[in-house]
């Protein structure tokens, strides 16, 4: 199984709240919503193929697990079908957290490790969205086998960043780059 990280961010690294303003005001944020208006044909047509592709299911943060599921069962739509059927792999420091989605499997405890576990006993692609912190615990374990990112033109100067100063070394290499019509840059990196 293929560890696939797909997320929008800033010039500047911010992956914070992209798609609302209510969507994550932790630490005062009040750029939500940054990515609004910037989505086009090529970017769907991107997600579109590779969302299609999560066949291994999803890893999120406990946060980010309850913050993106409630959205979008509020919102219907095609998506909260396949959201509540795919395969939810859930990271949390309490192992006492409660899933209320369905398909959805506890991470506690020692995460790379489970993670690691997943990746050799699974097959096809587990896509990580949105979830910083657990992407940064990954990290130092060279579990990652690709990251898809949306850079937008945008500079924010604050918010949660994908890549916070952890001091943990990795080099990168662009295996494809497409740019959208709102100057969206959609980078694919995979280890060097």
């Amino acid at each position: 199984m293929r560890l696939v990280v797909i997320n929008h961010i800033t010039l500047d690294g911010v992956m914070q709240a992209p798609g609302r303003p209510d969507e994550d005001t932790r630490g005062g944020f009040g750029h939500g919503g940054w990515a609004a208006g910037a989505g086009d044909e090529v970017m769907a047509k991107v997600l579109g193929r590779r969302m299609g592709e999560p066949d291994g299911g999803l890893l999120l943060g406990r946060w980010s697990y309850e913050s993106m599921l409630s959205s979008w069962n509020r919102q219907g739509g095609p998506y909260m079908k396949a959201l509540n059927n795919a395969p939810k792999y859930v990271a949390s420091t309490d192992p006492t957290t409660e899933l209320a989605w369905p398909n959805s499997t506890l991470l506690s405890g020692d995460v790379p490790t489970a993670v690691a576990h997943l990746r050799e006993a699974g097959t096809g692609d587990l896509v990580i969205m949105g979830s910083g912190q657990l992407i940064r615990s990954l990290l130092p374990h060279g579990l990652i086998d690709e990251y898809l990112l949306f850079v937008y033109p945008l500079v924010l100067g604050a918010g949660q960043r994908l890549f916070e100063p952890d001091h943990h070394l990795v080099k990168l290499r662009l295996v494809d780059s497409i740019t959208s019509t709102t100057g969206v840059i959609i980078a694919t990196y995979q280890p060097a």
